[in-house]
């Protein structure tokens, strides 16, 4: 991903905020040079040394059998994004997009069936435990759970991270002030969160 030097984000802790916040993904892989892609929830762990990203594929997905034969995979983390329009800025210019993008780019590999039961206990327990009789794995009956010979786990382990966070950083206070004005404005929850992402980030 080109980054921009005034764009790139280089604060690991925010970076990890940003993907905590953004954990519907795109998982990119290649098979005999063709990209492909498909897009998961996943879980984010971390040890001492390393992140990693962990997920599943329906086994009728074909790109499952990619994991383990390429070098690298990349996860795509998208965040909002909105259109900032020329008449917002107090001189003329190019209208342009802002938005939030992290690409992790990492080695993959097949989890085993007891691996991936604790992967899938972990995302339900996310999404679900919270809910009165959530439907957690172990609130699960055998045949439900038996879902599971349908899907194959995967774990990431993270080698590189770059974010880029364009946010009209090169713009002037009162451009800034008029860009968020304008998107905080907007019917459109996407525009809402920009402005929100502007005042977090690049308000001094």
């Amino acid at each position: 991903m080109y980054i921009p030097n005034h764009y790139k984000e280089n604060d690991i802790q925010e970076i990890k905020r940003f993907m905590m916040q953004h954990q519907f993904v795109t998982v990119v892989s290649t098979d005999n040079g063709k990209p492909l892609a498909t897009h998961v929830p996943i879980n984010i762990t971390e040890d001492e040394e390393s992140i990693y990203i962990s997920g599943h594929f329906s086994k009728s997905n074909t790109q499952w059998k990619t994991i383990e034969q390429v070098d690298q995979i990349l996860v795509i983390f998208q965040g909002p994004h909105s259109y900032i329009s020329a008449t917002w800025y107090e001189e003329e210019d190019v209208p342009t997009w802002n938005y939030q993008s992290v690409h992790v780019y990492g080695r993959g590999k097949i989890l085993t069936e007891q691996a991936l039961k604790h992967d899938l206990s972990l995302l339900l327990d996310k999404y679900e435990k919270h809910r009165s009789n959530g439907m957690t794995w172990d609130n699960m009956s055998e045949k439900t759970r038996k879902q599971i010979q349908g899907i194959v786990g995967f774990q990431i382990k993270v080698l590189e991270i770059n974010a880029a966070y364009k946010l009209s950083q090169k713009r002037s206070d009162q451009d800034k002030s008029n860009i968020i004005e304008a998107l905080e404005s907007s019917e459109d929850d996407l525009n809402n969160k920009v402005a929100k992402a502007m005042k977090r980030c690049v308000l001094d």
